[in-house]
């Protein structure tokens, strides 16, 4: 066990990054960025084998001598859970950042109308997050640290109609988050969570904005982000900072970048 008095962050140019969900939007974004501050390993994880291989190329058309590395595994799954911290393992010898960026498949509605089937399906959001934590923890200790952001939603501080599942799983994972933090500390791993509301330039926007209850929802969310609604560039910088040795304070916290539209 890490004496956490003692515990000296790697530094961004000698980092090991996971990404989950790196293959669009705010994932993508944050490999972009965290190539641009120097990084020289990423291990990017989707479920799409194409998508996957183009936002490789993306984030090496960027910086081109970044190690850039791509696995189609469902995390939701055990076993794509434990393929990708495998391949983290074997291609880097291990881990320093987690970023959990997936996302899913649900939009809002009201929770009467949801297909029971559905419920199970978003509930998994969770056990994606919970999985993969659990799989790179034991590399992160054997080290002596390591940084951990979860992306949630603010779902997960403000009761939404619409949301009754989805914010059910989002304050899973902001609590979930939150006690990794507290049980993380004396090993030199911090855990914080980010809450984004609709995020633009996202597979989740275009879903939750076709038409229906989800888009009249999120049309009231919009013009409440007086600031402006977000984009992936304005979230990934965060989670590069706070999973930056500029952050090696911070833990346990979660923080919503919505453009105004809640303050929580």
């Amino acid at each position: 066990m890490a004496d956490s008095n003692t515990f000296t962050p790697v530094p961004l140019n000698k980092a090991r990054v996971i990404i989950t969900g790196g293959s669009s939007g705010i994932g993508l974004e944050a490999a972009i960025q965290y190539a641009m501050s120097g990084v020289p390993k990423i291990l990017l994880n989707g479920r799409n084998e194409e998508r996957g291989q183009a936002a490789k190329q993306v984030v090496l058309n960027e910086m081109p001598d970044c190690d850039v590395d791509f696995i189609a595994a469902d995390v939701n799954e055990i076993a794509g859970a434990q393929a990708v911290a495998a391949r983290a393992k074997e291609k880097f010898g291990g881990v320093d950042i987690l970023v959990n960026s997936m996302g899913s498949d649900q939009k809002p509605e009201l929770f009467h109308n949801i297909p029971i089937e559905e419920i199970d399906a978003t509930v998994r959001r969770l056990t994606g997050v919970m999985q993969m934590c659990h799989c790179v923890q034991p590399m992160m200790r054997e080290q002596g640290g390591g940084a951990i952001v979860n992306i949630a939603s603010d779902a997960a501080k403000f009761a939404t109609p619409g949301e009754a599942a989805i914010g059910a799983v989002m304050a899973g994972i902001v609590m979930f988050t939150r006690t990794l933090a507290m049980e993380g500390k004396r090993d030199g791993i911090r855990a914080n969570a980010l809450t984004p509301s609709i995020v633009q330039g996202t597979r989740t926007y275009e879903r939750v904005m076709s038409p229906g209850f989800s888009s009249k929802l999120f049309d009231k969310a919009i013009k409440a982000a007086a600031l402006g609604v977000v984009q992936p560039e304005e979230v990934a910088p965060m989670i590069v900072f706070v999973t930056s040795p500029a952050a090696a304070k911070m833990t346990g916290q979660a923080i919503s970048i919505n453009g105004g539209i809640s303050a929580g």
